[in-house]
């Protein structure tokens, strides 16, 4: 049902910006936009040519009677008229349509097979995750840092009290320390990397 409302939406949208009619000659006639054109617009109420460019013979005569007293003329022929000018009113131009439906059925169905893609790659494609991504890697990879007083001005080693805890803390203490000062560390804002 969704497929067939978007494959419909997507016929409509290609054949309404068709702009070359083929007659039956094989002659093509295309549109001349240089000519002023019907839109109906709430923010354009009134355009510069009428909605019916030919009139049929009923319509002929209805124009006839518009000339002479408009109380005479019934409620259905005074609406006939206004479509003649005006192809929708301003209620008609107003309602809602049903198309905001597809178009979210059509994203969440996007957003859905999209998903199962990622599932299925880190089911099928990627491999498990390396040890060096382990918190116990990291704590020692930190309490080694440490150790070895790596970046002493501005990164982990300048954060570290080397008095208090010792270069020998253990590697919880180690963990623990390393999670606060990964939160607190950023990155100087008048800082340039040096090559």
């Amino acid at each position: 049902m969704l497929a067939t409302r978007v494959l419909s939406l997507v016929g409509k949208r290609a054949i309404s910006t068709s702009v070359c009619v083929r007659a039956h000659e094989s002659v093509v006639k295309s549109e001349d936009f240089s000519l002023p054109t019907y839109v109906d617009w709430r923010d354009y109420p009134l355009p510069d040519v009428a909605h019916v460019k030919h009139l049929s013979a009923s319509q002929k005569a209805l124009r006839e009677k518009e000339k002479e007293s408009w109380s005479s003329l019934p409620t259905d022929e005074k609406v006939e008229l206004y479509h003649i000018k005006f192809g929708e009113s301003f209620a008609e131009m107003n309602r809602g349509s049903n198309e905001w439906k597809t178009v979210v059925g059509s994203a969440i169905l996007f957003i859905c097979f999209t998903a199962l893609i990622i599932m299925w790659q880190k089911s099928y494609v990627y491999g498990p995750l390396p040890e060096t991504f382990d918190k116990q890697w990291v704590a020692m990879e930190t309490k080694r840092m440490v150790d070895m007083k790596v970046n002493p001005i501005q990164r982990l080693a300048s954060k570290w009290d080397y008095e208090k805890s010792g270069s020998g803390s253990g590697v919880e203490e180690v963990r623990d320390a390393a999670l606060c000062l990964r939160l607190t560390l950023s990155p100087p804002c008048n800082s340039m990397p040096i090559y």
